[in-house]
């Protein structure tokens, strides 16, 4: 059955498309007005630039390929961040603060999750050059406005930091592989499990790992880290930091995960995840990865966020829904023609039809034009 594609691959038909294309467009709208300048990298790019900086995490679900004039190998984009960060370290140069959007196809060898498929659209922005936490704030927000202009609500949004869990890593003296095992345990939040693999960790970094999966909920969470949590500076710094980020934006929606590391082998600060009702995972990822241009050359403070437009088309309310106009063939009835380009250049939609062509299989056309004495006007078209 040579039309079946392969698993977890779909095509966009024509109101999904559609639809995906209009909230890209009011997105990246959105972040043009914000100074979020668009570019778009190339959908292959030599393996050694795609997986490294943020990529790391990238590698089992890249596809590789050989590429037929070097010889050497190719990946297809699982993700567009590193490309960004490439671009701002090695092609822009900037000195200052730069700020980059992007939309476009990224293929996964596995879906991320259950409801994701292989081949998401990936829509995000990055910002570079500001390792103030004033940066991650302006990330969040701008995150926040586009399900607003979208009109898709937000439940919450998960914060987190990576430093946390970096500090009590390092203070405990984990070797690489025990801090691999706390970590899938952690994001598993597998509260038994982490306490058999903490056992024989010592004391007071033990009782701090196995309180991280507890530590969530309101902003009251922070207090109980500061008294539950080791007196290293670079915890009590991370806590200031999501302090700071929950007063410079108490209009949202915020919750505390301090064992939430999803990306944690490049992320090293604030991180989160924004929700919405009735959806298990989440709709859009971001967080602070300072450091990602050093493989091109530039070690630039950065942070972003990202999502998957098809998840999202999903979601999002549909929105109204503009028909189109039914037109005859004009053979050579210059008005008609005329009157036709007149109607396209307004925005309006108009299906000409060929001879012999009788009624217009999509899109729905709700009006028509038709000739009333020497004039031609537009008419509802009827429901049988």
């Amino acid at each position: 059955m040579n039309w079946l594609l392969p698993e977890y691959l779909a095509d966009a038909l024509p109101a999904e498309a559609a639809r995906i294309e209009r909230l890209r467009r009011t997105i990246l709208d959105h972040f043009r007005g914000r100074g979020y300048e668009l570019v778009t990298p190339p959908m292959l790019e030599y393996l050694e630039s795609l997986l490294t900086g943020a990529g790391q995490d990238l590698i089992l679900r890249t596809f590789k390929l050989v590429d037929q004039l070097s010889g050497r190998t190719m990946g297809v984009r699982a993700d567009i961040t590193p490309q960004a960060a490439r671009i701002d370290a090695h092609l822009l140069n900037h000195q200052g603060v730069t700020r980059l959007c992007y939309c476009g196809s990224v293929l996964h060898t596995l879906p991320a999750t259950i409801s994701a498929g292989r081949e998401p659209i990936q829509i995000g922005a990055e910002l570079y050059g500001y390792g103030g936490i004033e940066a991650d704030l302006d990330v969040i927000r701008l995150m926040a406005g586009a399900f607003e202009q979208i009109k898709l609500p937000v439940s919450r949004i998960d914060l987190g930091h990576v430093g946390i869990f970096q500090a009590l890593a390092e203070a405990a003296g984990l070797p690489k592989e025990a801090e691999d095992t706390v970590l899938s345990l952690l994001q598993a939040k597998d509260v038994p499990g982490l306490a058999e693999a903490c056992a024989d960790f010592p004391s007071p970094y033990r009782e701090a790992m196995q309180s991280l999966p507890l530590l969530y909920g309101g902003a009251d969470v922070l207090d109980r880290a500061a008294a539950e949590l080791p007196a290293l500076p670079a915890i009590s710094l991370a806590l200031d930091g999501l302090r700071h980020v929950l007063a410079g934006a108490p209009d949202l929606p915020f919750s505390i995960d301090l064992s939430d590391l999803r990306g944690y082998h490049y992320h090293n600060g604030v991180v989160f995840a924004a929700y919405c009702p009735d959806y298990p995972a989440a709709i859009a990822l971001g967080g602070r990865y300072d450091g990602a241009g050093k493989a091109f050359g530039r070690a630039r403070p950065a942070t972003g966020f990202s999502m998957d437009l098809r998840e999202v088309a999903r979601l999002a309310p549909a929105g109204k829904s503009c028909g189109a106009i039914l037109a005859p063939h004009a053979g050579h009835d210059g008005r008609l023609s005329a009157h036709i380009k007149a109607l396209r250049d307004q925005g309006e939609i108009v299906v000409q039809l060929l001879p012999g062509e009788t009624a217009c299989e999509g899109p729905v056309c709700d009006r028509k034009l038709a000739l009333v004495g020497e004039h031609w006007i537009i008419e509802a078209i009827q429901e049988d």
